[in-house]
């Protein structure tokens, strides 16, 4: 049973999601909305969680928290938001629902990020030069140093290694890494190849091609 943690107040609202996504299946819990939110969490196996975004008092805590998550947990995170705050949304989100959600939809997007992750599988360790990416652990490194990556990210790093030499546009890579019908511009896919790169590339190693006006691909030879 996948565990499900929501991060926001004890509202009616929160409790009424938790017992909606219990009915559904999963193992659902609510973590106060605070700055001990992680600690609380770490160390009971979170499949996935959810930020209720609008329970921050400034815009920038609910993000700097998404952020804290991606770094020190690599966990699956879905926003929950309202339509006004669409536009700040944070690039360390996977996903997002806006308020006032329905349960179904809440358990669509859950569902199906979690298939996503359980298909980023195997027993090959793929390498690129001194990058390598181990597939069973989702684990990926440079010259043999540990580089967290978020789930989104290796999911895109992943898809362009897959796809050696292969030039991807943005739109392209919004469907094949996001899904379908993922809310959102192609200036997400930008985002992610950006902080991507910082985090995989220096003077010595480039991974990742712009083909101008066009879009992106991995280099095929190292």
């Amino acid at each position: 049973m996948t565990r499900v943690f929501i991060i926001a107040n004890k509202s009616e609202q929160a409790r009424k999601l938790k017992t909606d996504l219990a009915q559904r299946g999963f193992d659902c819990l609510i973590v106060p909305y605070n700055d001990g939110a992680i600690e609380q969490i770490a160390g009971q196996s979170p499949g996935l969680m959810l930020l209720d975004a609008d329970e921050a008092i400034f815009d920038s805590e609910a993000w700097e928290l998404a952020q804290r998550i991606r770094q020190e947990m690599n966990t699956p995170l879905i926003a929950l938001v309202s339509r006004e705050k669409l536009s700040g949304l944070d690039s360390n989100v996977d996903d997002f629902v806006v308020k006032p959600w329905e349960a179904n939809e809440v358990t669509a997007r859950i569902k199906r990020i979690l298939k996503q992750k359980e298909c980023i599988d195997g027993e090959n360790i793929i390498k690129c030069g001194d990058l390598v990416i181990d597939l069973a652990k989702y684990e990926v490194s440079l010259n043999g140093k540990l580089i967290m990556l978020t789930f989104r990210e290796y999911q895109l790093l992943k898809f362009l290694v897959s796809n050696k030499g292969k030039v991807f546009t943005r739109e392209a890579l919004l469907n094949k890494v996001w899904g379908w019908d993922y809310y959102g511009g192609d200036r997400t896919v930008d985002v992610h190849i950006r902080r991507l790169r910082s985090k995989i590339e220096d003077p010595t190693h480039t991974f990742i091609e712009t083909v101008r006006n066009i879009g992106y691909r991995l280099r095929e030879n190292f």
